[in-house]
């Protein structure tokens, strides 16, 4: 144990708690915690990877092995040596995390993603206006879609909050596990935490069905029968948010689409070209000075032109119909990359790994 947790100290040895750790990354802005065999403690910080401190031990199997347990319930316990790996919302005096514990061939290691306690508003994340729209439909189906840690929980709080704030509904959320905790404000919040209270996303959507509600959202929409729900339940009166682990608008319609029978995908597509609303795809990028990371978003906003394309099974053209749906508040996610590089908060080599079109993305550069 060290007398001093700052990240500043010359002699580091193991923490006793996974808490110090924590807090450490808590106060340091970092979005992650990684204590693993044979390893350093590290965090990710603006979308990086690395030691908290260079001069710390490594941590040994015996290490990890004690801060599991040290936090670990029983049941939790039982089921990582039953299964290989736990994960779960883990709540201290200080804050939330997403914790994940795992099994492998040198021993356990363990995972932390840091969550932000205040539930941000679309305008402190710096949404478009247009998002807002989103949130004032009765019905239809809404999806953030993007990498592991490209933000999709903060956007979706923040859809959920403005309809929070805005509306006298009854929301329900479906989360695995719950990250934001939000309070009732002008509409009634129920969360339920997957594995907790409900056995899967699945039977979460059924009940939610009879509990009268009018926006659910799906933490992620990973399988057949959760999509199924969704897509029904969006039809039936009510406003369905949800994520997949997409990187834009037409590969989330594929995936959406693809996940069903060969004989049900006409059916399919005509449900999902009338219920949906809109597609909301985002990129994190660090920043050229190393101050935190920017926001990219591809915006796909349901329209006539788009509705024909999900019917015709063409999503191939949706790139062409959101390049020329700007009035629409439509932004292709390359468009986005170049207004962040042409601001100077991007580094080229950045911009040019995330593009789609990397050909046009480099004669942008010569411009």
């Amino acid at each position: 144990m060290v007398a001093t947790v700052s990240p500043g100290n010359t002699e580091v040895h193991t923490l006793e708690h996974v808490d110090q750790y924590l807090q450490i990354g808590q106060e340091s802005d970092a979005s992650d915690i990684h204590l693993g065999v044979n390893a350093q403690p590290i965090w990710r910080r603006f979308g990086s990877l690395e030691p908290i401190w260079l001069q710390a031990d490594l941590l040994t199997a015996a290490d990890t092995e004690r801060l599991a347990l040290s936090f670990l319930s029983d049941p939790q316990k039982a089921l990582l040596y039953q299964r290989g790996d736990v994960d779960f919302a883990y709540a201290t005096s200080f804050g939330r995390f997403r914790a994940s514990v795992v099994r492998h061939r040198l021993g356990m290691d363990l995972v932390f993603r840091i969550i932000k306690s205040q539930v941000r508003t679309m305008d402190d994340l710096g949404l478009p206006p247009e998002l807002k729209l989103l949130t004032q439909y009765q019905n239809g189906l809404v999806l953030v879609t993007g990498s592991v840690g490209s933000g999709k929980s903060t956007t979706l709080a923040a859809l959920i909050e403005e309809v929070n704030r805005n509306r006298h509904d009854h929301i329900i959320t479906l989360e695995d596990p719950i990250e934001y905790v939000i309070e009732s404000k002008g509409c009634h919040v129920t969360q339920r935490e997957v594995h907790t209270h409900t056995a899967s996303f699945g039977a979460a959507l059924r009940g939610a069905l009879r509990e009268d509600p009018d926006v659910i959202m799906v933490g992620e929409m990973r399988d057949l029968e959760t999509i199924q729900l969704a897509i029904t339940a969006s039809e039936t009166g009510h406003l369905v948010l949800g994520t997949l682990h997409t990187g834009n608008a037409s590969r989330t319609l594929d995936r959406v689409l693809d996940v069903f029978p060969v004989d049900q995908r006409e059916q399919i597509r005509v449900m999902v070209s009338e219920s949906l609303r809109g597609i909301i795809s985002q990129q994190l990028i660090p920043r050229k000075d190393g101050r935190g990371r920017e926001l990219a978003l591809e915006i796909l906003t349901n329209t006539p032109a788009v509705g024909a394309v999900i019917r015709d099974a063409k999503t191939f053209m949706l790139p062409g119909i959101i390049q020329t749906g700007r009035k629409n508040g439509m932004k292709l996610m390359d468009d986005s990359i170049m207004e962040l590089y042409d601001q100077g908060l991007i580094a080229e080599e950045e911009a040019y790994a995330r593009a789609e079109q990397k050909l046009l993305m480099r004669q942008h550069f010569k411009k």
